[in-house]
């Protein structure tokens, strides 16, 4: 079993028909989390066309959750796909990362500024 499929109903803080979330346990910001397959599948291009359908309903969901404990400025959302990626937990699950003002000197670029730019990794 993994990690995901062994967490009990009372570290679960919302549920859809395929969708559950948990806070992260390793938090990157406050209110950071996790929406998690209930099916065990590794990653998002195993998705049925009714899982990826629920997606955005469950991001809606654990917004909602976030927002009124934490108030954030804005989000990072992302999923990380194979162990390249930075992947390690075998087990579908996307990052809900509240940000807020201040959290970084300049978040511009977002998630762009976790790899070095495409040049430095592949030069010509």
């Amino acid at each position: 079993m993994c990690n995901f499929c062994e967490l009990t109903e009372k570290e679960k803080v919302l549920s859809t028909e395929y969708f559950f979330a948990i806070l992260d346990r390793a938090p990157v910001t406050k209110g950071h989390a996790l929406i998690i397959l209930k099916d065990h599948k590794e990653t998002p291009f195993l998705l049925t066309e009714a899982e990826w359908r629920e997606v955005p309903i469950a991001l809606e969901k654990i917004k909602e959750y976030i927002e009124k404990s934490c108030n954030p400025d804005g989000y990072n959302i992302g999923i990380n796909s194979g162990k390249a990626a930075g992947q390690t937990v075998p087990h579908l699950h996307i990052h809900v990362i509240p940000r807020y003002k201040g959290d970084m000197e300049n978040p511009r670029g977002g998630v762009r500024n976790l790899m070095k730019p495409l040049e430095e990794l592949w030069p010509e």
